[in-house]
């Protein structure tokens, strides 16, 4: 199990490819304003996770939205491959970290 102090330097490491993932899905042409949508609330729960007390369950919940995510870049028929997989990167990211704490 990760220290608090670890697992908000990991939270910082899974925000930067939540933002590449917002950055890739914003500057895709094809990408669904839902997708768009879901992705940015993946964003806002990450920024919500650094700033959290009780890391685990910021991590548990950051995990909910990175499925919501990845399920949405899936459904996306315009989303180019890009951007579907800067957000499956993003997910993944976040389910490694949920293993550690």
């Amino acid at each position: 199990m990760l220290a608090t102090t670890d697992i908000h330097s990991r939270l910082d490491e899974v925000r930067a490819k939540i933002a590449e993932a917002l950055r890739a899905v914003e500057s895709d042409s094809g990408a669904s304003v839902v997708t768009a949508a879901v992705v940015g609330e993946f964003d806002s729960k990450g920024a919500k996770a650094e700033g959290a007390e009780n890391a685990r369950d910021a991590v548990i919940e950051l995990e909910q939205a990175a499925d919501s995510a990845r399920v949405a870049a899936a459904a996306d028929p315009g989303l180019g491959g890009a951007a579907r997989e800067s957000v499956e990167a993003a997910h993944l990211a976040i389910c490694i970290l949920k293993t550690e704490v």
